[in-house]
């Protein structure tokens, strides 16, 4: 059989692009001088697109990669982020984007349709994602903005507080129970959310934040790139009772490939097998069933299986996928099928 093409949950292209990281030339992005991802490691490992994410960084560059390569560690939050230097970097990022859709290289989409269009074109397909609403003021005058220029897919947070809620530490072994939950200006963003049909992303969102989104919206639960808490004791995967409340809400999980949340260990190691995130597959599909699951790389922002490499390596996971016994139609849910549903049902 063909492998499916992948449409993926996660990936930091964006803040890559913005910091000066990769170009948008033949020298970067548009040929094949990007990190995890560009044009032709894309079309090399059938990468139909996926939630391009709108991430500010702390305004010191911590790199605490290292850290996680200890037995244990518990790497405190980074501070509160300001809202103007947040919506600049955020608009900054929304604009690349959109330069890139004006240069035929993605297509920004805002329905399945268009997803299912630009799958079938082979242009890139891109959802616009923000991790961390940091650039979100209270009055949601910048959602409302970005919601017209494209946004479909929301986190309140990343792993640091923000006026909505608070994220989990990276903490390992350690229970996604953290710290309080969702603000009152935080429930209010995901009811706003609902009304605007932007997908709420319970990645990085500790268990209580998790529960108010649960108790508090009307749209199928989602984690963008999370994993099986029961597999790796990390404070960023999830539980089975948050997974049992995600099947139940009809919504999904994307496998994350970043390695620290995929081993029993916990360390941010790239010598960490393939059949490590099968195994995180057979466990989420036993907990949720083969309708809510898929990938949620992040690509570009992530120390991922030395094996995958980059996009174009996904045929790696294919293969292993197939090896494993996982027919054709199961492997198509996986890699693009479930995501465009959940999706579909969110923005409808």
């Amino acid at each position: 059989m063909e492998h499916p093409l992948i449409f993926d949950g996660h990936n930091d292209l964006l803040l890559q692009i913005q910091t000066g990281n990769v170009s948008i030339d033949e020298d970067g992005f548009l040929g094949s001088g990007g990190h995890h991802i560009d044009l032709l490691k894309a079309q090399k490992g059938g990468f139909a697109g996926g939630l391009f994410a709108i991430f500010v960084p702390d305004e010191t560059d911590a790199c605490f990669m290292e850290e996680m390569m200890a037995e244990s560690y518990d790497l405190p939050l980074p501070p509160a982020l300001g809202w103007p230097r947040s919506a600049q970097i955020a608009f900054a990022q929304a604009a690349i984007l959109k330069r890139l859709e004006q240069q035929g290289a993605v297509s920004i989409c805002r329905t399945a349709a268009d997803i299912r269009g630009a799958m079938q074109e082979g242009i890139m397909a891109a959802v616009m994602h923000i991790e961390g609403a940091e650039a979100i003021d209270p009055d949601f005058h910048t959602l409302e903005v970005l919601h017209s220029a494209g946004l479909r897919s929301l986190g309140p947070v990343w792993s640091r507080p923000t006026l909505y809620g608070h994220g989990v530490p990276f903490r390992f072994p350690s229970s996604p129970d953290t710290g309080p939950g969702l603000t009152a200006e935080g429930i209010r963003l995901v009811k706003k959310c609902n009304d605007l049909n932007i997908m709420t992303d319970l990645s990085h969102l500790n268990e209580a934040g998790f529960w108010d989104v649960a108790s508090h919206s009307s749209k199928p639960l989602v984690a963008t790139h999370s994993n099986a808490h029961a597999l790796c004791p990390h404070s960023r995967n999830l539980t089975d009772r948050q997974l049992h409340a995600i099947r139940d809400s009809e919504g999904m999980v994307g496998l994350n490939f970043a390695v620290a949340f995929l081993r029993d260990d916990g360390r941010m190691d790239a010598d960490t097998p393939v059949a490590r995130m099968i195994e995180h597959l057979d466990y989420l599909i036993g907990e949720l069933g083969e309708d809510r699951v898929g990938l949620g790389s992040d690509f570009d922002g992530a120390t991922v299986p030395a094996a995958i490499r980059d996009v174009s390596g996904l045929p790696v996971l294919r293969d292993a996928m197939k090896a494993r016994g996982f027919g054709e139609g199961l492997m198509a849910k996986l890699c693009h099928e479930n995501r465009i549903r959940v999706l579909e049902n969110t923005w409808s």
